[in-house]
């Protein structure tokens, strides 16, 4: 039997030494989603040299990256006053062959992209919680633009500085993000038994069991109000959500900080525990006289 000859040219190269036409297109896909503007916001940045910086990206079009921004700490860099938290931008990334698929991308360009202004004050608290959360939570490379559109609504609400819209507001949030990365139980029915809630009975959220009747005595949300989530979750309208958590905040605050908690995985999250010192360093404070 003859053995076939094998022709020596490297896979993906044509006879002529040239590209093959499905990797040449192939190669020509990954450039053009990597050259193209994504909307974005910093969540978090890291030291990478005395004049470079690692960004942390939650972008609408391709979730979490993490990305490369050359010469951003230099004192002349059109970048220093563009890359900041809580900021809307439209970023570029590098248009290398590869870049689409790069664990670490190169930043090419970032503007403002207008929005709202920033919060400030005891404001950037919350915002700094909910960037750890997301920082925490989400794959890299895992579109959620729902998520992101919750998002980019919150942060105008938490400048504002209404406590308790603003408490509302992050607790759409946190039922948007467990929703969409898969960890919310449906709140309609009763997770074990996936009997529906009833409106005059009492239930818990807890992070093993889902919803669960609650004991005599325990800090527990309405079935009503259960239904009420459940059914502006599915709605998608942002300002009934926040309504409806608006009638459940103190219940609902326990519940997703224990789900998010246990989820996390650690003992307590970085601004949680910051938030706790300030609070501490407040109450001991002498008054003045």
């Amino acid at each position: 039997m003859k053995r076939a000859l094998g022709t020596g040219r490297a896979p993906g190269r044509s006879a002529d030494g040239g590209q093959a036409p499905a990797a040449a297109a192939g190669v020509a896909a990954g450039r053009a989603a990597s050259s193209r503007a994504l909307t974005a916001y910093v969540l978090h940045q890291y030291d990478w040299s005395e004049s470079s910086l690692v960004l942390e990206l939650f972008t609408r079009e391709r979730g979490r990256l993490a990305v490369a921004a050359r010469g951003a700490k230099r004192p002349y860099s059109q970048l220093r006053g563009v890359l900041l938290p809580f900021q809307r931008l439209s970023v570029g990334l590098g248009r290398g062959g590869d870049e689409a698929r790069a664990e670490v991308h190169t930043l090419r360009s970032a503007e403002w992209a207008g929005g709202a202004a920033m919060p400030s004050g005891g404001a950037l608290f919350p915002g700094f919680y909910v960037n750890e959360l997301l920082m925490r939570l989400l794959a890299r490379q895992d579109p959620h633009p729902a998520l992101f559109d919750a998002y980019a609504q919150l942060l105008p609400l938490l400048a504002a500085g209404d406590v308790a819209p603003a408490q509302a507001a992050l607790r759409a949030f946190e039922l948007v993000l467990l929703r969409e990365i898969g960890l919310l139980p449906e709140l309609h029915c009763v997770t074990l038994t996936l009997q529906p809630v009833r409106d005059d009975a009492a239930y818990l959220l807890q992070p093993e069991s889902g919803v669960v009747p609650a004991g005599q005595g325990e800090a527990s949300l309405g079935g009503a109000q259960l239904v009420a989530l459940q059914a502006a979750l599915e709605h998608g309208s942002a300002e009934a959500l926040r309504a409806a958590c608006a009638q459940a905040l103190s219940p609902l605050r326990a519940g997703l900080r224990a789900l998010l908690q246990y989820h996390v995985g650690s003992p307590q999250l970085r601004t949680r525990q910051v938030m706790a010192d300030v609070r501490r360093l407040l109450d001991t404070r002498p008054l003045p006289r």
